[in-house]
């Protein structure tokens, strides 16, 4: 297989290959999926050839992202996923438990898209600050 790409999309499939992998990877420890750290691994091992040596470093023989490529922003764009979805899943949760965690069915969903709505608006405009809980 053969893919021509331009410098800024094989730099975009970079990133895209990095945060793919810390996705599936990043709290596996020990259990990580091997396949995906050398698809990985083989993207990088190109970059010195397209002029971007500063993002891949190869130690044993195997290329992966160097710390000017993980220093470069990249985390930040992985943290601003991370928000987003903890306070998706957590308006959702909180939602569904206002509801006593009843089947969501077409009776139904437009309360729960609502109440999902309202804690998102909550979430945007204090966070977490205003989370209590009781013991």
């Amino acid at each position: 297989m053969k893919i021509e790409l331009t410098e800024l999309e094989y730099r975009r499939l970079l990133d895209m290959a990095y945060i793919g992998n810390w996705i599936l990877n990043s709290t596996r420890g020990a259990d990580r999926f091997t396949d995906y750290d050398n698809v990985e691994s083989r993207l990088f091992s190109y970059a010195p050839a397209q002029g971007m040596d500063t993002l891949a470093d190869l130690s044993f023989g195997t290329a992966r992202p160097s710390a000017a490529f993980e220093n470069g922003g990249i985390h930040e764009a992985i943290a601003e996923y991370e928000d987003s979805v903890f306070f998706e899943i957590l308006a959702e949760e909180l939602a569904r438990r206002d509801m006593d965690f009843e089947p969501i069915g077409p009776e139904n969903y437009s309360e729960l898209t609502s109440r999902i709505d309202e804690y998102i608006e909550e979430f945007e405009q204090n966070g977490i600050d205003n989370i209590s809980l009781d013991k």
